[in-house]
């Protein structure tokens, strides 16, 4: 079997993975979600980094509030401009604070499992310790969750108007 018909049928299984896991995806909505999401970013990123680094906040409280502030400039934005939802603000808020929570837990949870065993290291001149290391991959992890859920959940519009 030729290499062409092997990729060929690869990607055929995994654009269908995706579109069972993501449903219909536009490009466009992908592109601003991941314009919302750098965003949301750089806000509760700086300030995880800031409060972890900056003032030697613990792990836990520097990313529960980094993540908070992040939550808030994600779902206003999400919810105009990326899904330009017409889902309620009291339906969308308890499903989106759900979403986020279970996102956030499930993804520092893994990061800091994956790298509690890690010392510190070095790349080039940037030294990384394990916790920031943790930071960067949960943001990773976070960012990927959070998209399935706030298109699958939080935003559609299909769902709440049949629950």
């Amino acid at each position: 079997m030729s290499q062409s018909v092997k990729l060929g049928s690869y990607l055929r299984i995994t654009n269908q993975l995706a579109q069972r896991i993501l449903g219909n995806v536009s490009f466009l909505e992908l592109i601003k979600f991941l314009l919302v999401g750098l965003l949301n970013t750089l806000v509760g990123m700086g300030l995880m980094l800031i409060l972890k680094n900056g003032l030697e906040w613990p792990f836990w409280y520097a990313t529960f509030t980094g993540n908070t502030v992040g939550a808030i400039v994600s779902y206003l934005m999400n919810r105009t401009f990326t899904f330009n939802s017409k889902v309620p603000i009291q339906v969308g808020i308890p499903r989106f604070s759900a979403v986020v929570l279970a996102c956030y837990i499930f993804s520092y949870s893994i990061s800091r499992l994956i790298t509690v065993s890690m010392d510190s290291f070095t790349i080039g001149q940037f030294y990384i310790d394990s916790d920031n290391f943790a930071i960067l991959l949960g943001a990773i992890i976070y960012t990927l969750a959070n998209y399935i859920g706030q298109k699958s959940f939080v935003f559609n519009d299909y769902s709440q108007s049949s629950s």
